[in-house]
């Protein structure tokens, strides 16, 4: 059966060609949505959009890209991005509609890198690139912390470590913090986030428009929980998460450096798992990426995400380059046995 195959350099004619299949009804990850890498793209002035799209017997396939010049490519992703994979509309024909994906690709690109992927994504994207000619290197990327929630949560937060709930309890009587919990976009509070932000250990956010519109389109949807720990009238931990279909994911945190003996961040946290658990009953909660020692007090699963690098063996210059990197790779795995 044949494959339709196109490729855009325009989201909105992406958008016009999918109509509601990359919407928020139809894609239960915000990543997959056409208004994500619409809003990412408006934002980041580096990213070059080239979406290609198969299509066969009512099923689609799509994978975004930005172009960096010289034959290279990569996901139309930023660090924001917490997880990036091929986009599906329809049944079936996975396979076969991203094998017709990464033959296109070969048209354009010599090397492109997507990341960071699942498993199971990572294993989808291999199987289709090796089948159409690439070779294919995945290295690990970073980690994402997870954990399976069951009943209320006094029952989730007897089982998680006696310190970590010791600490909590200590320090919310010690310090008297006031906590305020959002279930939607509040300009005050997000004031009071900046200020934590730009108070912390983490510095400056990477573009701080792009992630205000993010979170004001996720008030405007229903999803967004926005936390703030106050002391003394002044903002000293804030965090935000986005609750959907029921999975939440705790996007961004941050406490004030000249507050840390306090541990704001815990006792913040501990009050937004309680207010998520309760009120939104989600069955998981992620914490983003990243391996931060601290997560795991809180999370019950480390899962692996990777970088997979593609190589145009038809390239000579891609072919070297893959035969460099599978070197490479064998040293690494040498040494880790």
């Amino acid at each position: 059966m044949h494959v339709n195959v196109h490729l855009y350099e325009d989201l909105a004619a992406v958008a016009a060609d999918a109509g509601p299949a990359l919407d928020r009804a139809a894609q239960p990850n915000l990543f997959d949505r056409i208004a994500w890498f619409r809003l990412i793209a408006a934002h980041l002035a580096d990213l070059r959009p080239v979406v290609i799209r198969a299509e066969c017997d009512g099923a689609r396939a799509w994978l975004f890209l930005t172009d960096r010049g010289g034959g290279r490519a990569e996901a139309l992703a930023c660090w924001y991005t917490l997880g990036f994979a091929p986009v599906f509309a329809g049944a079936g024909g996975h396979d076969r509609l991203l094998a017709a994906c990464a033959k296109e690709a070969k048209a354009r690109f010599r090397l492109v890198t997507l990341s960071p992927m699942t498993d199971e994504d990572r294993t989808l994207v291999e199987r289709a690139f090796v089948a159409t000619g690439w070779g294919t290197i995945a290295t690990p990327a970073t980690i994402r912390h997870a954990v399976a929630v069951e009943g209320d949560f006094a029952t989730w937060w007897a089982g998680r470590p006696g310190k970590l709930r010791n600490t909590a309890k200590r320090k919310a009587k010690a310090s008297a913090f006031r906590i305020e919990i959002a279930d939607g976009f509040d300009p005050t509070l997000w004031a009071a986030y900046e200020t934590v932000y730009a108070d912390s250990w983490k510095g400056a956010e990477g573009a701080p428009a792009l992630l205000r519109a993010l979170v004001e389109q996720e008030g405007a949807a229903g999803t967004l929980r926005l936390g703030i720990a106050f002391l003394k009238g002044a903002p000293v931990a804030a965090q935000w998460w986005l609750v959907e279909r029921g999975q939440a994911t705790i996007h961004k945190l941050a406490y004030v450096d000249a507050a840390r003996a306090l541990s704001p961040g815990t006792v913040l946290t501990a009050a937004m798992f309680r207010h998520v658990i309760d009120r939104d009953r989600p069955t998981a909660i992620d914490f983003g990426t990243g391996d931060d020692p601290y997560k795991a007090d809180w999370m019950d699963e480390r899962q692996q995400l990777w970088r997979v690098d593609l190589f145009r063996l038809s390239s000579p210059s891609a072919l070297l380059r893959y035969a460099r990197a599978r070197a490479a790779a064998l040293v690494r795995g040498a040494k880790g046995r």
